[in-house]
C-alpha cells in the first residue's frame, strides 16, 4: 500500500539549520501535504518558552506561513525541557507538574489557533529516588489528565515512546495504554530496533498509533542511511491498511549529536524514505 501524498508529512525539525520559512518552503517543495512543528525548549524553530507568551499571535503567525504554502499541521510536538526530565509529565515535585500542565494547556490552545488537531509528547522517565512502578503510576494519571484535556477541545493527545523513556519496550507501552484510556502513540519504530526488538514485537503498537514518525533504524543506531536500514516500511503499510491507520506519515530524521542523529545526509534521506513511501506495493 503506497503512501497517499495527502497523508505524507515532514518534521521541521528535519533541518534545524535552515530559517524555519525557508524549511516550511523545502518540505512544500519535497511535495509533502503537512508538516509536523517541533515545540521544543531549547533548540529548534519554535520554542514554546517564547512562542507562548504571545500564543495567539505566534500561532496566527504560524496559521499564516502554512496557509501560504499549503501546508496542514500535522502534529504539534511538545518537548518542554532541554533534556527529558525538565517538566516531565511525572516529575515528582507536584509545583513543576503544575507548571507542567499550564503549559500543555496553553499548548493545547496554540495547536488549534494553528490549525491543528493532534499534540505529541513524551510519557515520563523512570526516577532514581524511588520505584519505577511509582514513576510509571505518576505517568499514567497525569497523561490521563492530559488526555481528557485535549480530547475536551477536540484534539488528539499521543505520547512517543522513546529510549530513556518510562516505557521503553513495546510491552512497557502496551501496560501505559491500558491504564491510560484514549492515550494513543506517536510510533517511530526506530527507538525500538535500536534496542535490537524485532519489528513483529512492535507491530501491534501500530492499532494504537494516531501518528507514526518514518526513518531509517538498525540495531544499535536509531538513524541510519536507508542502505542500512532494518525495518520493514513495506509491512508497516500492510498493517496499517488492516489496522484502519487514518494519520499521517511523517518523514522524520532529525539532526542532533544526541544517538549520533548528526552523522546523517539528512535531506538526501528524506527524499530516499520519501520516494519508497510514496511507491511501496
Amino acid at each position: 500500500m503506497p503512501v497517499p501524498r495527502k497523508k505524507l508529512a515532514c518534521a521541521d525539525f528535519t533541518f534545524p539549520a535552515l530559517p524555519h520559512e525557508l524549511a516550511l518552503d523545502l518540505i512544500a517543495g519535497l511535495g509533502c501535504a503537512a508538516v509536523d512543528i517541533g515545540f521544543f525548549e531549547g533548540r529548534g524553530h519554535l520554542q514554546p518558552g517564547r512562542e507562548l507568551r504571545q500564543t495567539r499571535r505566534s500561532a496566527a503567525r504560524l496559521r499564516r506561513q502554512l496557509e501560504q504554502r499549503g501546508l496542514a499541521l500535522a502534529d504539534l510536538f511538545l518537548i518542554p525541557g532541554s533534556n527529558f526530565g525538565e517538566l516531565a509529565p511525572n516529575h515528582p515535585d507536584s509545583a513543576v507538574r503544575r507548571n507542567a500542565r499550564r503549559q500543555f494547556e496553553r499548548t493545547v490552545e496554540y495547536a488549534l489557533l494553528a490549525g491543528g488537531r493532534h499534540v505529541s509528547g513524551l510519557p515520563g522517565i523512570a526516577w532514581k529516588q524511588e520505584s519505577r512502578g511509582d514513576s510509571f503510576r505518576r505517568s499514567a494519571d497525569e497523561l490521563v489528565w492530559r488526555v481528557d484535556h485535549a480530547r475536551r477541545h477536540g484534539v488528539t493527545y499521543s505520547i512517543e515512546p522513546h529510549i530513556g523513556s518510562i516505557v521503553p519496550r513495546p510491552r512497557d507501552v502496551l501496560k501505559l495504554l491500558a491504564a491510560t484510556p484514549g492515550l494513543t502513540l506517536t510510533l517511530d519504530y526506530g527507538h525500538f530496533t535500536r534496542q535490537g526488538i524485532p519489528d513483529a514485537t512492535v507491530e501491534p503498537l501500530i492499532a494504537h498509533a494516531s501518528h507514526f514518525h518514518a526513518r531509517a533504524g538498525r540495531r544499535g543506531r536509531l538513524q541510519v542511511p536507508l542502505e542500512e536500514n532494518t525495518i520493514d516500511f513495506r509491512r508497516i503499510l500492510a498493517v496499517m491498511k488492516r489496522t484502519g491507520y487514518r494519520g499521517y506519515l511523517t518523514l522524520e530524521y532529525v539532526w542532533s549529536e544526541w544517538e549520533q542523529c548528526n552523522q546523517t545526509d539528512n535531506l538526501t534521506e528524506t527524499v530516499r524514505l520519501r520516494d519508497l513511501l510514496l511507491s511501496a506495493t
